[in-house]
């Protein structure tokens, strides 16, 4: 007699297999309940089944359950299993320059609408040697200015919105600089404008990851950079003592707190409306 299966559910309403991924040290997932995205940095035998931790780039912890079926993985639900190392193994990931979880082998996300626009070219190498490997991941463009006299028609004509948010990173922005009186006539919800109170970006960088004990006073009058290599004893080549001051810059403990601050609240800014 034929043999048929207990198991009468129609073929197109079960559920379609999904492939097992090892939770390794650094794997970036999506959970499918909650959407927290994160790197994974432990795994755990519990009295109620394995768990996962997951850490997201703000440095948050959650914890959750290694479910059939439970997370996104680059948008396609897989189910999670512990790695070869074992249940109760730590994993400690690598970390970008920026201090965040690295992710080995990630693919850059395609660009986001959203923009992120600096002053000049010295801030954009800058943001991308600190944050450039989470900017990719994330979708994120950086584009540069020269200057920001005419920030307010640049905004304007950006048009930024719900779906494509604009972050601007200014320098000097201090009480009473010409910075903040442009960045005053920014009237857009979805446009941040934001700045550190350095005169130029270099000072950005702390003296003692240069090699000098402070950044030196510049009489006004003077053009800054150039005063700069002057007082140092530097040959007046702003292009090659700015190559100096980017080769000393490792990851953002080179750099000053009212920088680093910043451009992480403009990456916030853009990639969650």
């Amino acid at each position: 007699m034929r043999q048929y299966s207990t198991d009468l559910t129609p073929p197109w309403k079960k559920p379609k297999p999904v492939p097992e991924v090892a939770a390794d040290a650094g794997l970036v997932v999506e959970e499918l309940g909650t959407g927290f995205c994160g790197a994974v940095i432990r795994c755990e035998k519990t009295a109620q089944g394995p768990t996962v931790t997951l850490e997201d780039r703000f440095g948050k912890h959650r914890v959750f359950p290694m479910e059939p079926r439970g997370f996104l993985l680059e948008g396609r639900p897989v189910t999670l299993v512990r790695p070869a190392a074992g249940p109760g193994a730590a994993v400690r990931p690598s970390r970008t320059a920026s201090g965040s979880v690295a992710v080995p082998g990630a693919r850059a996300r395609v660009a986001r609408a959203g923009r992120i626009y600096v002053e000049g070219r010295h801030d954009a190498e800058l943001v991308e040697r600190v944050w450039g490997d989470d900017l990719r991941i994330e979708g994120v463009v950086v584009e540069y200015l020269e200057g920001i006299d005419d920030l307010p028609a640049i905004v304007a004509e950006f048009s930024p919105g719900p779906d494509a948010r604009l972050g601007v990173l200014v320098d000097h922005l201090v009480p009473g600089s010409k910075e903040s009186r442009i960045a005053a006539e920014i009237g857009s919800g979805h446009a941040l404008v934001v700045g550190h109170p350095y005169i130029d970006v270099w000072e950005a960088v702390k003296p003692s990851s240069v090699g000098i004990e402070a950044w030196p006073r510049v009489p006004r009058g003077q053009d800054w950079k150039t005063g700069v290599c002057r007082a140092l004893g530097w040959p007046e080549n702003t292009g090659a003592a700015w190559q100096r001051i980017l080769g000393s810059v490792r990851s953002y403990k080179d750099l000053q707190p009212e920088l680093l601050g910043r451009v992480e609240e403009l990456i916030d800014f853009v990639t969650h409306p």
